[in-house]
């Protein structure tokens, strides 16, 4: 992996032999320093937008000199309005500005989770007709998989392959994942392991360490411990060879306070906001 020296200041739609990703944020929700935690990929002409927050649309304009609409390929991870709040905006634009529906990677209870209880309200009665989700965007449907202790679910948009797997999130009174609300991290072509917001987890990290070694990992990391998201102190306690892996991300905006404790724990980094990190093509 290469990790740019500096941010860029537009974003690439086209790499040559290469999986770019480019943090259009590493913020939580709360953060008013740091964009929020959306991330962009680009492996040879395909590209993919992994959430869309409320100040996406901004971030991309205003950073890195992209519009939203320019952006074709969603996947969402849950419902959180730092993850979900600029996709009104993207589908509208897609009916009326572009005439053109952009693409949704989404499963099939998922979709009509994030309609019925986010997105119908403000698009269903743009028209005489009543819109549905699929006027408005085009669906990719992922195929569950068989052999997991969680669902897992797989889809290939162009040449990047997606595995997106559910997550124990919120509430905080959930016991595991079949008891939370609907979240997903994913698998980028089984070498990028991006949890999205999670609480801690060891299971999910260990068993896909096993099943696929990914060569680096973006976990949620909350500064402190408790509620619906990873505290560092509890990060800590994972083994060493996974902490060398684990590059920190959806932090608040007193992360620098924090960086001596990161760096006597062994991690890996914390995510840089804009700079591109590429991984090489392993053929």
């Amino acid at each position: 992996m290469q990790i740019s020296t500096r941010p860029v200041s537009k974003l690439a739609f086209r790499s040559r032999d290469t999986l770019d990703l480019v943090c259009v944020g590493v913020g939580s929700a709360f953060a008013k320093t740091l964009n929020q935690t959306n991330l962009f990929l680009v492996k040879g002409d395909t590209h993919l937008l992994i959430d869309c927050g409320t100040v996406c649309s901004r971030a991309l304009f205003q950073d890195y000199q992209t519009r939203l609409t320019d952006i074709q390929n969603f996947l969402i991870t849950h419902s959180h309005a730092d993850h979900i709040g600029g996709l009104e905006e993207a589908q509208l634009s897609g009916r009326y500005v572009t005439g053109s529906k952009p693409n949704m990677i989404i499963t099939r209870a998922y979709e009509k989770i994030l309609w019925e209880q986010s997105l119908r309200g403000g698009a269903e009665a743009s028209e005489k007709t009543p819109l549905a989700f699929q006027d408005l965007w085009n669906v990719i449907r992922p195929k569950k998989l068989k052999g997991f202790d969680r669902d897992v679910y797989e889809t290939q948009l162009g040449s990047i392959n997606l595995k997106l797997f559910r997550t124990k999130h919120f509430p905080d009174s959930a016991s595991s994942w079949r008891t939370s609300a609907w979240s997903c991290g994913v698998l980028i072509d089984e070498r990028i392991l991006f949890t999205s917001d999670t609480r801690f987890d060891p299971d999910l990290i260990m068993n896909f360490e096993a099943r696929y070694s990914p060569e680096i990992i973006f976990h949620d990391c909350q500064l402190f411990t408790g509620g619906v998201h990873t505290g560092i102190e509890e990060l800590a306690t994972l083994p060493e060879l996974i902490k060398r892996k684990i590059i920190l991300i959806h932090y608040g905006d007193q992360w620098q306070s924090f960086r001596q404790f990161a760096k006597e724990a062994g991690f890996h980094s914390w995510a840089k906001q804009g700079h591109r990190y590429r991984f090489p093509s392993l053929s």
